[in-house]
């Protein structure tokens, strides 16, 4: 299982799947398939460990009895089979972040595209927010682990949004992975204290965490429901109509 950042075996996962990918399908249908087999291949080159039945269930990836579930969004429709992989497995679940991206349009009418541009939004592991409070029920669970991987990806739009230039509401053509940035591997619950900066006051609101991480108040306090399930903050009242919280000096 791989465990460091690897640049050369991660553009080698690129090659292979994106190449095997386009000889099946064609280069407009890679998107979330693509992103999922090269990152199962980046982090199980072995493909003996590659989907590998477990009851009822087929697991992305097995090694020694862990699993490992590649999951680009949905978590919600892993419930079933995360309730039961982790009553006798550890599970972790690998989610993609797109940290850099390039952008090209293709002009449907010409078929021209243009040279691509890097995006001016930058991806960051509090992305993966929303989709954790989707397995909040699992949270507390110590067998359940994450590895969040930021990745840099090319991705192709077409010029038919609403919009006076046909970009906003767009869709994409194609996506593909090109490299890895970083990852954040949450193996623990004291792991999750990366989602509170260091500048939090001691007691805090989600008015706080929000201004603290750069995120949406709306994510904060999502966060904050969810990191309530590791113990590693603690809920301790309210100010005005802000509940309050601290983080659990046992857990620190």
């Amino acid at each position: 299982m791989q465990t460091t950042i690897d640049h050369k075996l991660f553009s080698e996962s690129c090659y292979k799947m994106i190449g095997a990918l386009q000889g099946q399908n064609g280069i407009g249908t890679l998107r979330e398939k693509t992103v999922h087999s090269v990152l199962k291949y980046y982090y199980a080159p072995d493909s003996s460990y590659h989907e590998v039945k477990i009851g009822p269930y087929v697991a992305d990836i097995c090694v020694d009895g862990e699993i490992f579930e590649v999951q680009t969004r949905n978590f919600n429709k892993m419930r079933a089979k995360l309730d039961y992989f982790l009553q006798e497995h550890d599970v972790t679940i690998i989610y993609p972040v797109a940290h850099t991206k390039w952008l090209s349009w293709l002009d449907m009418e010409t078929g021209e595209c243009t040279p691509k541009r890097k995006s001016p939004k930058t991806g960051t592991y509090y992305q993966i927010i929303p989709e954790l409070y989707k397995i909040k029920m699992f949270i507390g669970n110590p067998k359940l682990h994450f590895i969040i991987s930021l990745i840099d990806v090319e991705e192709t739009r077409y010029l038919n949004g609403w919009s006076r230039d046909k970009k906003r509401g767009s869709s994409r053509m194609d996506g593909k992975p090109v490299d890895i940035y970083d990852e954040v591997r949450i193996d623990s619950f004291s792991d999750y204290m990366i989602f509170l900066p260091d500048t939090l006051p001691e007691r805090f609101t989600s008015k706080d965490l929000s201004k603290a991480a750069k995120i949406p108040q709306g994510s904060a306090a999502t966060l904050l429901n969810v990191l309530l399930e590791t113990k590693i903050i603690d809920r301790i009242g309210k100010i005005g109509n802000s509940y309050l919280y601290q983080k659990n000096r046992q857990t620190q």
